[in-house]
This record gives C-alpha cells, structure tokens and sequence, in this order.
C-alpha cells in the first residue's frame, strides 16, 4: 500500500522512545487530566501545560503540536476526540483526529509516530467502532505521507489491543494473526 510500516502494541503511549512524537488523547484546554493526558502531562512535566496554554482552546477533531519537553520523544501532538453520542458525527470527527495528527507530523518532517486509542476511554466510544474508523482513516492518509514511516497504535489493556489489532487486520494494514 505504502512505504509505511504500521504496527499496533501494547503498552504505556507516555513510554515511546523510539517515536518522533506521541499523540495525546487532550481535552480542549490541552490541560493535564485523566488517562492518556494524565500520564502524558506527568512524564512531560510542567513546561508541556505551559506550552499548551496558549494553543487552546481546540475544536474536536482538530490536533496541534508541541514540544515534549521531559518525555524522550521530539514532540507532542494533541488531538481533541468526539465524545460519544455528544460529539457528531462522531465517526467523521475521530477520523479527523488520525488525519490531522499525521499530517502535522508529516508537516513537521517526523519520521515516526504513536497514537493511543482516541476517545475510547472517559469520551465512551465503543472500542470496536473506534478502531475500525481508525484504521480506515490511518489508511486512507498513508498515500499522502512522505517523511512518515512509521505509525504505532499503542494500547494500554490487553483486550484494546486485540480489537484494533483485528480491525488493523482486516483493513490490511497490518499481517493477521
């Protein structure tokens, strides 16, 4: 399809050493919280809220870059997911989240990055769902990159990874199995 490698794993998003830039699952005021943006915040440290003040308020769907100040990766892109049933079109509005994420790294010359599962957690998005769309939209933007090489689903529960493993799967993105 391209000359991207796409892979998914399990494990900690704040935790990526190898990857140009993590994504963060952020709220709109790109402030610490729970999940995904909690445990980025925490291993960044205070410069990464500081950073982000002046970039929010962000619209859902819509991702901005930043620094990543404590963490060892060379950024930070922020995505603003749907919240489920609030959020619509909620399928629309998470695709554009991957999209925008990507095109920001490619933008940014990066080689390399990993997403967490947008809008799976306290958004409510059905994990099944989530990472069907996340794959199609993943796939349907490889075409347009040229400095990316490297994209990384990385899921914290071992059940997340087994699903978007298999919508991955199936969307031929990555090998069955």
């Amino acid at each position: 399809m391209s000359q991207v490698t796409v892979e998914c794993v399990q494990g900690n998003i704040a935790d990526q050493p190898d990857m140009d830039a993590i994504v963060n699952a952020a709220n709109a005021q790109l402030m610490p919280g729970a999940g995904v943006a909690g445990a980025i915040h925490s291993a960044a440290g205070p410069g990464l809220a500081q950073e982000c003040r002046p970039l929010a308020p962000i619209r859902c769907g819509q991702a901005v870059i930043s620094s990543a100040h404590a963490l060892p990766n060379r950024h930070v892109i922020h995505c603003l997911g749907p919240v489920y049933g609030v959020d619509e079109p909620s399928d629309q509005l998470l695709a554009s989240c991957y999209r925008e994420a990507l095109m920001l790294a490619e933008q940014n010359s990066l080689s390399s990055v990993a997403f967490p599962a947008i809008s799976t957690g306290v958004f409510g998005y059905p994990l099944r769902e989530a990472a069907e769309v996340t794959a199609q939209a993943i796939a349907d933007t490889l075409p347009r990159l040229k400095s990316v090489k490297q994209v990384r689903l990385v899921l914290f529960r071992s059940g997340d990874y087994r699903t978007f493993r298999h919508a991955f799967s199936q969307a031929g993105l990555v090998p069955a199995g």
